[in-house]
């Protein structure tokens, strides 16, 4: 597990209340309790949970803090989905979408244990997709190329939704790839996290077949 000057520094950084640490306390315990039987993460980042994964599900709240509804697609270990749920601002609601029935049972306990306000959506992306039009932001981490992604979340990104896609170092590389099919109104936001990395913000999208 992280040592404490890990979740010291990322708490500090995040300023987050002495609740709220409290309550990702509680999702530490239960991502380590769990990760022994579905493998939410992989194992060498587990160690380093507070700074690999927690403080890179944070800094998304920073980037749109008027929101107050989220869809996080392959919601997986929680992250950052249920994470920004447990740390953003009162009134915050995020649904987590996740086709994998034993990730879904987690995300479901977690969400019991540290309260978060979550709605928990064992399903595929394409069948829930349309149902969630009108949210603020849409998200997703380590799911898919940004191709895929913009493809699955046309139906929202075309109507007012903001995308918040945590790409690595090859977000521009797959911002070209894309490009191919769409137009897409962006910016690359430099991560917090990993000095190459990048958070892709899609505020526009235009097929280019249509």
């Amino acid at each position: 597990m992280a040592g404490s000057n890990d979740r010291d520094s990322v708490l500090a950084t995040a300023d987050v209340s002495r609740e709220t640490a409290q309550k990702l306390d509680l999702y530490v315990a239960q991502l380590v309790r769990w990760q022994t039987i579905k493998n939410l993460v992989g194992p060498a980042t587990l160690a380093e949970v507070w700074t690999r994964h927690i403080a890179d599900a944070l800094q998304l709240l920073d980037l749109m803090p008027e929101a107050r509804t989220w869809l996080d697609l392959g919601s997986g270990a929680g992250i950052p989905g249920l994470i920004l749920a447990i740390a953003g601002p009162p009134g915050i609601r995020v649904d987590l979408v996740e086709s994998n029935a034993r990730k879904c049972a987690f995300l479901t306990e977690a969400a019991r244990v540290t309260g978060a306000s979550v709605r928990v959506h064992n399903a595929r992306i394409e069948a829930v997709i349309s149902d969630h039009r009108g949210v603020d932001v849409v998200c997703a981490r380590a799911l898919a190329p940004l191709d895929q992604l913009l493809a699955w979340t046309e139906p929202l990104l075309k109507t007012g939704t903001t995308g918040l896609f945590p790409k690595g170092r090859e977000a521009a590389a797959e911002l070209t790839d894309a490009a191919a099919r769409w137009t897409v109104g962006h910016e690359l936001v430099p991560s917090r996290t990993e000095s190459a990395a990048r958070i892709v913000r899609v505020t526009a999208l235009a097929s280019k077949s249509s």
